[in-house]
């Protein structure tokens, strides 16, 4: 580090259990941040300011009006943009001293699994059940610590996969995917704007202490929010010694 990182990242710094060493590992991190919206938003500018060296966002939608009551990435004046434009252009403004990577385009497997070698954490705040399932696959595949989050209404999810530890479960051990799930989203049910915030934030937040090797991820646990009145309810969650994607 540089000065000017030393001094732009001393609060950190100033941290035991981060120090020198863990505000590195964040600098020489890389993070995949799959969607750019309610959670994408939030966490891509925590992951920045603290010093992420290398965020690749993905996203393949355009900036709307009805998104700017919780995606705080973007601006009135981008609407129709697309949002990883937007985004890079927020977080570029945010922290000059990281490298922002973007992709306009819809997830597949072929790109997934070419994206991820290098990856130190994914961060799923996507809104559909197909590419989480998506993103699940390839993180197991890989080994990459996934981070999953969901927000809908006024009710949040929050919940840590890491396939290097034998014990954790993934995401389709907790939600399989023969299991029926009807689709809901904020364009039909609504969605508290600070929630996502919320959300967003402590996937931030996970994210980091898995990069910098600080603290106790929340792996093997789903993490519920009731925003209405701020309650949190914790559950664990166990491995499907069966499941279709990450038995051994």
């Amino acid at each position: 580090m540089d000065d000017d990182q030393l001094l732009r990242y001393s609060r950190h710094i100033l941290l035991d259990e981060i120090g020198i060493e863990g505000q590195q590992r964040l600098l020489s991190s890389t993070m995949l941040v799959v969607g750019a919206g309610g959670l994408g938003s939030p966490a891509a500018m925590y992951l920045a300011a603290a010093g992420v060296g290398r965020l690749i966002l993905v996203d393949d939608d355009v900036v709307d009006l009805t998104n700017l009551q919780r995606q705080i990435l973007h601006r009135h004046d981008r609407i129709g943009q697309p949002k990883v434009a937007s985004g890079q252009r927020t977080l570029a403004a945010l922290n000059p001293d990281i490298e922002i990577i973007t992709h306009h385009r819809r997830l597949d497997d072929a790109f997934l699994h070419a994206l991820l070698p290098g990856v130190s954490v994914a961060l799923d705040c996507c809104d559909n059940f197909a590419t989480r399932h998506l993103i699940n696959r390839g993180c197991v595949a890989h080994r990459v610590p996934l981070v999953s989050g969901a927000a809908i209404r006024f009710d949040g999810q929050l919940a840590v996969f890491d396939s290097r530890d034998e014990r954790s479960p993934c995401y389709h051990c907790l939600f399989p995917q023969t299991q029926r799930v009807d689709e809901v989203a904020c364009s039909t049910m609504g969605v508290f704007a600070p929630l996502t915030g919320i959300i967003g934030t402590m996937q931030a937040a996970e994210a980091l202490k898995l990069a910098g090797g600080f603290g106790t991820p929340i792996t093997g646990r789903l993490m519920m929010n009731d925003a209405r009145t701020m309650q949190w309810t914790s559950i664990a969650i166990p491995r499907d010694p069966a499941c279709a994607v990450c038995a051994r």
